[in-house]
């Protein structure tokens, strides 16, 4: 029933295993690859959650008799408690042995402690329906499949938490460059509406009409862009909170999207704007948040790839609106696109252009806000395209 193991056919073995990146993976490899030496049924991995307190089944396989044990592992769960109690291999088998009969009211099995870390957090268990009798030499092999699926398990876990750290340090990193960014970004405006303001007061001096209209002007555009540079601040807070409050109606995307469109144009008159847009079933949505999504992806587009041809697209897809937003600018490094979407997110690059990284994070938001996705796309020296994706008619 059992054919023996070598040396070598080990080696092997656990070199395939180790090669396995996913851990589900990795450990089908380690138990078909090891059957051959040590025949089951069933195999399960209880794993207790340090969170809920409680114990999880976080692998299972059906390799024989009793293929539903894949789904339903509880066979194991007391032995399972056991072992992670004690600490020690548990062998259980069933009180009256009969030679013929439902073999499957007769489980043979073994429990391994998973020692992860330094502690033992879980259990290995096999189980034979109707023997045969668990040997020394099947206890090593069973020994040695523990001491892999907690190498395993730990290496899994330590992939996660590498992720997690990596994670919250670009967070820290990306929030002391925003830092840096908002307050170059705050002093701008503020020295340009001083220092004309200031101007404008002197006694010693006299300004004539055209001069002070020029000043007035720089002033009052200089704090157009400090209201919205606060407002923006404002409104990625309230959205990282869920407390922005969105008023949903019926409305056609079609129209919002030429309506600003036009108020866009109305300030930059040079801009090439070319709509391919189908007749479209109507949303619900927020049409001011949907109005400010893309307001920014027309500011990203105009400080990002200035003097190109924008091309706005939306089509009826099944029950949802598919709106692409396509400029033909430089486009964006494949390495950066992850990130875009996140908060005081910029993407790194010589040339300067002013920029809090929030304008895409907001734009997220609000669309998930309206149970839809965005996405982007982009190819060096050809452009880049964002897509919103909406439900048509949907219920909020």
């Amino acid at each position: 029933m059992n054919q023996p193991v070598t040396l070598a056919q080990l080696h092997h073995i656990f070199q395939e295993v180790q090669k396995k990146q996913d851990l589900k993976a990795a450990l089908d490899t380690l138990f078909l690859s090891l059957r051959g030496a040590f025949v089951f049924d069933n195999v399960a991995i209880y794993l207790e959650d340090l969170h809920e307190k409680s114990l999880d089944v976080v692998y299972a396989r059906a390799m024989g008799r009793g293929k539903n044990a894949e789904a339903d592992a509880a066979w194991g769960e007391i032995v399972a408690s056991d072992v992670i109690r004690t600490g020690r291999t548990a062998i259980r088998e069933p009180r009256s042995k009969m030679r013929y009969g439902n073999r499957m009211t007769q489980p043979y099995l073994i429990g391994m402690p998973l020692r992860i870390g330094s502690k033992i957090r879980g259990a290995l268990l096999f189980v034979r329906f109707g023997g045969p009798e668990f040997t020394d030499d099947h206890i090593h092999i069973a020994s040695l499949q523990a001491f892999w699926s907690s190498a395993l398990i730990e290496r899994k876990e330590l992939q996660e938490a590498r992720a997690e750290l990596d994670s919250v340090q670009r967070q820290m990193r990306l929030q002391d460059d925003f830092v840096s960014t908002i307050s170059h970004e705050l002093r701008t405006p503020l020295g340009f509406i001083k220092g004309y303001s200031t101007s404008l007061l002197r006694q010693d001096t006299t300004w004539d009409d055209e001069t002070q209209r020029e000043f007035l002007t720089i002033i009052d555009e200089e704090a157009d862009r400090l209201t919205k540079l606060i407002e923006d601040m404002l409104e990625s807070a309230r959205l990282q909170s869920k407390t922005l409050q969105f008023k949903f109606s019926p409305l056609r995307l079609d129209a919002l999207i030429r309506d600003v469109s036009t108020r866009v144009n109305t300030h930059h008159p040079n801009l090439n704007i070319e709509f391919f847009l189908e007749p479209l079933p109507p949303v619900l949505g927020d049409g001011v948040r949907l109005s400010q999504v893309f307001e920014n992806l027309f500011s990203n587009a105009i400080k990002y790839a200035p003097g190109s041809k924008i091309t706005i697209k939306a089509r009826a897809l099944d029950n949802k609106v598919l709106i692409s937003f396509g400029d033909e600018g430089d486009g964006i490094p494949e390495d950066f696109l992850p990130f875009l979407f996140e908060r005081f997110y910029r993407v790194p690059g010589e040339r300067t252009v002013t920029g809090t990284g929030l304008g895409l994070y907001i734009c997220k938001q609000i669309v998930m806000a309206h149970h839809g996705k965005i996405w982007v796309e982009s190819m060096l020296d050809k452009g880049t395209t964002f897509f919103i994706e909406l439900p048509a008619n949907p219920t909020l």
